[in-house]
């Protein structure tokens, strides 16, 4: 599969599962929101917003979240605190190569950072835990 520059909602929408209102929710609460702007056709109204393809694979995992009976908040949560708090993106921190990794154990979700450090991002996400036992029961997002 080739990757495009960009996709259109209705693909985004296509790929993921996600209806395009769920895209203009997500968007204008600021969960992930398309790095372009839609601009105004000559008609006066405006066109869809197009989304990368970093962007379309952070919807993917949110769109897989959200299956695993992830509620809207939460997400955010995860987000913002990835962002904040760790200053990564959700694309670095699930296989695009960044500090911190994504995991669950199906029901909360942690980041373990390059140092080792875990957190629980739903629950204390500036808290470090302390970790005893086998790691091996969480799984990569």
């Amino acid at each position: 599969m080739r990757l495009k520059q960009t996709y259109s909602s209705r693909e985004v929408a296509a790929m993921t599962g996600l209806t395009a209102r769920q895209l203009q929710i997500w968007d204008a609460s600021g969960l992930l929101a398309a790095t372009i702007p839609p601009h105004r056709t000559p008609a006066g109204g405006y066109t869809e917003p197009p989304y990368t393809p970093l962007e379309l694979f952070e919807l993917l995992v949110l769109a897989d979240l959200r299956r695993r009976g992830l509620s809207i908040p939460q997400l955010h949560t995860i987000v913002d605190a990835l962002k904040h708090q760790f200053g990564a993106r959700l694309f670095e921190a699930t296989g695009g190569g960044g500090s911190v990794r994504l995991l669950t154990d199906g029901r909360d979700v942690y980041v373990r950072t390059s140092g080792g450090a875990f957190y629980n991002l739903l629950k204390s996400p500036t808290q470090p835990l302390l970790v005893i036992g086998d790691e091996g029961l969480l799984k990569e997002l």
